[in-house]
């Protein structure tokens, strides 16, 4: 029994595709096996195995010459792209990931508080050392910041997390120590070895209760079986600090947004809350750029001296 064409090609589909691009430019089966440096029976037979494919006749010969019909031009430019784009593949994949970082773009995710107290110093190091890359930062809540990363929407995000879902990726890189917060003068401004129950009777100033530090600090009151009082929910650190200076309220934080120059009392409250660790989230198995992986270089060297005043401590450094 006779093999057909279709069952020979199988599996080089994008060695037909190529076939009918030279063929279709050059108009002759000759001229494009030239360019192709194969015989013309191997392109006639790429053409015949392809047009059996697709079920239709893609050229309609005339002497020597053979051009596209009009399911063959539809065709035509439904493919040329493809074929394009898979012949400069190579060169865009040397260019990516062999490269010297010349050109390209990476894009962060990130909270406010990162944004504004970890990713400056950060930012300047790398943009000093790679000017030509393009960085893009998206302001976002943990919840909205996830969804970018699960959606590649995002290259990674930086941030805290408690919870890590099993198809995301947390590299804690940076750690800080929770802080209670008081206006100057008050009550528990001198006391010693401050306890939970202090905190208690005072009004506490959070972010919304859909952030991490509200379901941190619910989480710790209740371990202890105190109540504690929101008087006012806001959010952004550096308001929070405000209005803790202007006697709204005392509030828990975390080191990385404290200041020497901050006009409030400041008490270490590692003895009862938990450490804050800022790092890398990432999709699991996600693929990333060679400017993605110089920008994660850069942070797992860093570090990060002159943030906050308060006990900074790296986690670890290297990966």
């Amino acid at each position: 029994m006779t093999t057909k064409p279709i069952q020979y090609y199988k599996g080089n589909t994008l060695k037909q595709l190529r076939a009918f691009c030279s063929v279709a430019r050059t108009g002759k089966m000759t001229d494009a096996a030239d360019e192709m440096f194969l015989s013309q029976s191997a392109i006639s037979l790429q053409i015949k195995a392809l047009e059996e494919e697709m079920e239709t006749v893609l050229f309609e010969r005339r002497g020597p010459r053979i051009q596209l019909t009009p399911h063959g031009r539809k065709f035509l430019d439904m493919v040329r792209p493809v074929v394009e784009s898979m012949d400069g593949l190579k060169e865009r994949f040397d260019k990516e990931v062999r490269g010297n970082l010349e050109s390209g773009k990476v894009v962060i995710a990130a909270g406010e508080s990162t944004i504004m107290y970890i990713l400056p110093q950060l930012l300047s190091t790398y943009l000093e050392n790679y000017p030509k890359i393009e960085v893009e930062l998206r302001n976002v809540t943990g919840r909205d910041g996830l969804a970018m990363i699960r959606q590649d929407e995002v290259d990674f995000a930086v941030g805290s997390m408690l919870d890590v879902p099993t198809d995301i990726s947390y590299d804690p890189l940076y750690t800080f120590d929770p802080a209670l917060i008081l206006p100057r003068g008050h009550a528990l401004a001198e006391k010693a070895n401050i306890q939970m129950k202090d905190i208690a009777p005072y009004g506490l100033i959070l972010p919304p209760r859909r952030l991490t530090t509200w379901r941190m600090v619910d989480r710790i009151f209740q371990q202890h079986g105190i109540t504690f009082n929101v008087v006012l929910e806001v959010g952004g650190w550096e308001v929070i600090k405000r209005y803790v200076e202007l006697d709204f309220g005392i509030s828990i934080t975390t080191g990385i947004c404290l200041r020497k120059e901050d006009p409030l009392v400041v008490k270490n409250m590692s003895r009862f809350f938990p450490k804050r660790s800022y790092g890398i989230v990432v999709r699991r198995g996600k693929h990333l750029s060679l400017a993605a992986h110089a920008f994660l270089d850069v942070m797992k060297e860093a570090s990060i001296p002159d943030l906050p005043y308060m006990m900074a401590q790296e986690a670890k450094q290297g990966g």
